[in-house]
């Protein structure tokens, strides 16, 4: 009988329980970024058994960890600064309303597939937010129910934040180009934070995880980096490397720590750079 190589992710949605497994290792180590008390119960044995499964590349986790604790201080920054409402499109099992400081008076807004909002629901069910938190399941594929249903969401918003967290890489570019445009001509939108990578990162990821990510392709890497978001009428408030963070934050495998010393790429220009990244447009 032939061998056929393993792929631990069922869909996209695993995904969201691969993540909750490396924020629950972080949360874990005595020198912790930042912590998140429910992520052990959202991986579930499924998410452990994913990340058990993939290659000793991914197994480390440190680009997640790195790439939430940016994430987690962009949000907090925007905070700061007025926004009353944060949108989390593929929210996945995020707990950012569950675990950061914020205002209670702060209204946050999730989407995802109905079956991963339904279970996480449940799973939740005894959690308290923060701030007014709204779940809404919804197939953000599907653009005219995406744009409904974000219309209907924002209809109170004048400042509003927008999170893509881990969804760009899996569409396509004309998906992507849909999606920005479409948030640029909502009213109430005044921002978005987003995580982006170079096509030579994207070529690493396939390589090393190969059929592991069968059923969850990776799809969305522009060579031109945050300038493919500043053609569609965004500008850029602030662009960090995910691996430079990491380096900053001792997360890094100790091959890597030495390139985190060098100057990073420009995040415009990333035909051939290996980049990884998180930025915050506005507009």
């Amino acid at each position: 009988m032939e061998n056929r190589p393993i792929s631990p992710l069922t869909s996209v949605s695993d995904t969201a329980r691969w993540v909750a497994v490396y924020r629950a290792w972080e949360t874990a180590r005595p020198d912790a970024v930042f912590h998140d008390p429910f992520a052990q119960s959202l991986a579930g044995d499924r998410g452990r058994e994913i990340a058990k499964l993939m290659p000793p590349s991914a197994r480390n986790g440190w680009p997640i960890i790195a790439r939430t604790k940016l994430i987690d201080d962009l949000i907090q920054g925007a905070i700061a600064d007025d926004f009353d409402c944060v949108v989390n499109l593929a929210a996945g099992f995020d707990t950012r309303p569950l675990r950061l400081e914020l205002p209670e008076s702060l209204r946050w807004i999730e989407l995802d597939l109905p079956p991963l909002i339904e279970e996480k629901n449940r799973k939740l069910a005894d959690a308290k937010p923060r701030c007014r938190l709204r779940r809404i399941g919804v197939d953000l594929t599907n653009a005219d129910a995406r744009n409904v249903t974000l219309r209907d969401a924002l209809a109170a918003s004048t400042r509003a934040l927008v999170i893509t967290e881990g969804l760009l890489l899996y569409l396509s570019e004309p998906q992507v180009r849909d999606l920005a445009l479409n948030l640029a001509a909502l009213n109430g939108v005044r921002s978005w934070i987003l995580d982006l990578a170079s096509p030579a990162i994207l070529g690493m990821m396939r390589k090393d995880m190969g059929t592991h990510l069968a059923n969850a392709p990776l799809k969305f890497a522009p060579p031109s980096g945050v300038a493919y978001f500043e053609a569609l009428g965004w500008r850029v408030a602030a662009v960090s490397s995910i691996l430079h963070a990491a380096g900053r934050l001792r997360r890094l495998p100790w091959f890597l720590q030495l390139i985190s010393n060098f100057p990073e790429p420009n995040p415009r220009r990333l035909t051939r750079a290996r980049w990884s990244g998180v930025a915050r447009l506005v507009r």
